[in-house]
């Protein structure tokens, strides 16, 4: 694979964009390690965007809130970059959602850029690379930056943790689909967004917000933002602006209080860390004496001969 020009990525070229992040998600050695250079240039254009994940259950209508948010966010001036994971293909590897099919009008517009990226079968469907993508994107010059997640799952805590505002998609119903989401996952949530609010779902959509406020008030939100609880239709478009106005005034709040640059650094520190990790994990899997080493001291601890302890001291010695 050519190098990236950097400059290009910076211009905001999509070609470049695309480049780099097929670069970022290969797993040959030669690219991670271009990849990462690339990164280094350009990690001072990077963190001027605002990054808003997005999740809810199955049905929920993501791609087509999506869509509409982000044609609006276009016709407020903004360029958008989305981020859709999709569940990897058990044969090839690849994307098997095809979001840019589903974001038909959205994907025309010159200033957006989706990006369906297979979750290479990572924890609850979130891509290993995301974070670095968003970096690319925020270099290429995209404003807000969508993060759309398979569903409600463990993945979701991996989202929150790499973005801004985390927002979870609702249907208009009673509490019958609260007890479907785990209560980490409303705790986590800065906002609750009921969707498909319109026809004869309207006034449920109203009800909805109000058990949804109720079991929303029992929760405990460390943050200085108390979550809101909206209504939308992204099929008609309604209500739309009002959520990005909700996402903007928890910009100006955080920006305001030092919020949002705190919760950014942890972030990253996290991401150091969980990259450490990853790291020991795959050096230690290197090593060939762990081929031999290991079915032993499995049978050893099957048979209670020796401590899960003392058995994985013993692993941890070969780094």
């Amino acid at each position: 694979m050519a190098a990236v020009d950097v400059d290009a990525l910076k211009r905001g070229d999509r070609r470049a964009l695309a480049k780099a992040i097929t670069m970022v998600e290969s797993r040959l050695p030669a690219h991670r390690d271009a990849a990462q250079a690339l990164l280094e240039d350009a990690l001072p254009a990077t963190g001027h965007s605002v990054r808003v994940g997005i999740t809810g259950v199955p049905g929920v209508g993501k791609s087509t809130f999506i869509e509409a948010f982000g044609l609006h966010l276009i016709d407020q001036g903004k360029r958008v970059a989305v981020l859709a994971v999709d569940p990897s293909s058990p044969l090839g590897g690849g994307s098997i959602l095809g979001d840019k099919t589903r974001m038909e009008e959205l994907s025309r517009r010159d200033e957006a850029f989706i990006r369906p990226s297979p979750s290479e079968g990572t924890l609850g469907g979130v891509a290993q690379k995301t974070r670095e993508t968003m970096l690319l994107c925020e270099a290429a010059g995209y404003d807000v930056i969508l993060v759309e997640t398979v569903g409600v799952g463990q993945s979701e805590y991996q989202v929150a943790a790499m973005v801004d505002f985390f927002m979870v998609l609702m249907l208009p119903g009673g509490g019958d689909e609260l007890q479907g989401i785990k209560k980490g996952i409303l705790e986590l949530a800065d906002a609750l967004v009921i969707n498909k609010a319109d026809g004869a779902s309207e006034e449920l959509a109203r009800q909805s917000r109000q058990h949804y406020l109720s079991a929303m008030g029992l929760l405990r939100h460390t943050s200085f933002w108390t979550p809101r609880v909206m209504t939308c239709s992204a099929l008609k478009r309604l209500q739309i602006d009002a959520v990005w106005g909700m996402v903007v005034d928890y910009y100006l709040e955080a920006k305001k209080l030092g919020a949002f640059d705190a919760r950014r650094a942890r972030q990253y520190r996290d991401w150091m860390h969980q990259l450490v990790r990853e790291m020991l994990l795959a050096r230690l899997q290197s090593q060939p004496a762990l081929k031999d080493l290991l079915p032993r001291l499995e049978a050893d601890v099957e048979a209670q001969r020796t401590t899960p302890y003392n058995a994985a001291r013993q692993i941890v010695d070969l780094v």
